[in-house]
């Protein structure tokens, strides 16, 4: 039975588009239901739930360090090379290898750090928290390190399945991790006797144990591997223990993975110095900041990923060709693409930010809490033009076989993010308080910091590549702007006129108008970026189609 590989069709191409976008939205419908789980049992200021999110970030960093470079930009490439009939023998031996020394060294790792955890929790995550708060994170780390070591087989076991074209359970893959979680909040917290650092556990009005979540979330990681296996028993994958790491394939991929997983690191340091920072604040603000960073994700995954996701691989094949002309069009087009969506998400989050929020109103999460997320929701808000462009520049530097550039904006932007922050939680939010919170300031710092690497990466490519037709970029950005003022005066004039309606009503009645007023108005002006944007979402070509 021959293994299926090669390359796609378009009309394959296309299907496997489809299937990607359909796991994006379902894993980011899946995240919202997972998000609300977590605040309805345990609220907005829990101090429980500040631990969980702390604890969540050295596993995830040290999964980035172990597997997740390899991913992105080395294992697929180097695999799928090594998948022809003379050498699937050689294909499977690196598999097999590159799946052992991963989930080997994320063993090793998770073990040194589940033994000096008590050190460095308390030094690098959480320096402002209490003793017992800080003994919990502790304790909830060495749990979720158990997640590191099945996810870098899971990760693998994506790789080698779109190497074979096979998408519709990888995909899968990522709303069955929200899946764990979402059990973890709903049934394991609440079967597990009551937990409370402040040991009043008997009084909570939901009463719930933290520790669900971990649980929850090694039941998520371990569904994210298993959804797998039924088509990797259709590939016949051949997977044994190879500890050898001189495996013909494998020197490659540790090259290829170094630039990329030295990005990845990057924003997972980002995300430990916002724990770092907030920690010295009011009880909440590590949730607000995280909740509001998932939101801010969720609507720019929905509105800007498939532009990103759809131009990558034309980019790749032009450069490869040498049609730099044709490389700098489909470029500017998607960076036009990017803009015109990202622009009008950012201010429509900004002014219905708290309605959105609202939808988490129930169980132990207050209006309190609406407030303090919708506060940090509106400064993330600001970037998202910037990690829009992120998406597409970082591709586009890929697509020229060069990793080290964003790499190295990145790290810039890193130290950038932290002077930012120390200087902007002096000044911005009230000390004391959950509603307006100094934490705002960390949301500012990082979405600057984004803009402004997005605009160096923008101005090294330009340079590299001689001109990137900026002044159509530049002047459909402007109207864009312009049309989305117009919706903004819109948006303001329907909620203003609801009064008192329930969120839910101004939520959805505000988004509605602003979406339609906006794309009406760039009708109106003549910006090709609707048919351009219709060209690019696969979902909707394949609704053409």
């Amino acid at each position: 039975m021959s293994e299926k590989t090669g390359a796609l069709s378009n009309a394959g191409v296309l299907r496997a588009a489809v299937i990607v976008i359909f796991g994006f939205v379902a894993s980011g419908v899946l995240g919202f239901v997972r998000t609300g789980a977590f605040s309805a049992t345990f609220g907005g200021d829990s101090a429980e739930l500040d631990a969980f999110y702390a604890a969540q970030r050295i596993p995830e960093l040290l999964f980035v360090v172990v597997a997740g470079g390899a991913l992105g930009s080395a294992f697929i490439p180097v695999f799928a090379r090594y998948l022809k009939p003379e050498s699937r023998d050689e294909a499977w031996r690196l598999a097999s290898a590159v799946m052992t020394l991963s989930m080997a060294a994320a063993g090793v790792m998770a073990l040194i750090v589940a033994i000096f955890a008590p050190v460095i929790v308390p030094v690098v995550l959480t320096p402002g928290w209490s003793a017992e708060q800080q003994a919990l994170t502790v304790s909830l780390t060495r749990i979720l390190l158990i997640t590191t070591v099945i996810f870098a087989a899971s990760g693998l076991s994506m790789g080698i399945l779109n190497a074979h074209q096979s998408f519709l359970f990888p995909a899968l893959a990522a709303s069955m991790y929200n899946v764990g979680l979402i059990v973890g909040a709903l049934i394991i917290a609440r079967v597990l006797p009551a937990y409370s650092l402040a040991g009043d556990a008997a009084a909570m009005s939901t009463p719930a144990n933290i520790y669900g979540l971990a649980y929850g979330a090694i039941l998520g990681a371990s569904l994210h591997l298993l959804v797998q296996i039924p088509a990797l028993i259709k590939i016949r994958a051949r997977l044994r223990p190879n500890f050898n790491r001189h495996t013909s394939g494998a020197g490659e991929v540790l090259t290829l993975m170094i630039p990329r997983v030295l990005g990845l690191a990057v924003v997972q340091i980002n995300f430990i110095v916002n724990v770092a920072f907030a920690s010295t604040m009011v009880t909440g603000s590590q949730i607000a900041l995280t909740t509001a960073w998932f939101l801010l994700f969720f609507t720019l995954g929905v509105l800007g990923q498939s532009v990103g996701t759809a131009v990558f691989p034309t980019l790749s094949a032009l450069a490869a060709e040498g049609d730099m002309d044709g490389y700098k069009a489909r470029l500017a087009s998607a960076m036009r693409g990017v803009l015109f969506l990202a622009i009008p998400a950012s201010v429509g989050l900004i002014l219905l930010g708290e309605s959105l929020v609202s939808v988490f109103e129930r169980g132990e999460w207050t209006r309190e809490h609406t407030q303090a997320t919708a506060w940090a929701l509106t400064f993330f808000a600001v970037g998202m033009a910037g990690h829009g462009l992120l998406e597409i520049l970082s591709r586009a530097f890929y697509a020229l076989a060069d990793t080290w550039t964003p790499v190295k904006i990145g790290i810039g932007a890193i130290i950038g993010n932290i002077i930012l922050s120390f200087i902007f939680i002096q000044f911005i939010g009230t000390p004391g308080s959950l509603t307006r919170g100094p934490f705002a300031g960390l949301a500012l710092a990082n979405s600057l910091t984004t803009l402004i690497e997005s605009a160096v990466l923008w101005w090294l490519l330009r340079r590299r590549i001689g001109g990137l037709h900026d002044a159509a970029i530049l002047r459909s950005s402007g109207r864009g702007i312009l049309a989305t003022a117009v919706m903004a005066a819109i948006v303001l004039a329907v909620v203003a006129m609801l009064g008192d309606a329930p969120q839910m009503v101004i939520l959805f009645t505000g988004a509605a108008v602003g979406a339609v007023s906006f794309f009406v108005l760039a009708i109106l002006m003549g910006m090709d970026e609707v048919s351009i944007i219709t060209r690019r979402l696969p979902f909707l070509k394949a609704r053409v189609g």
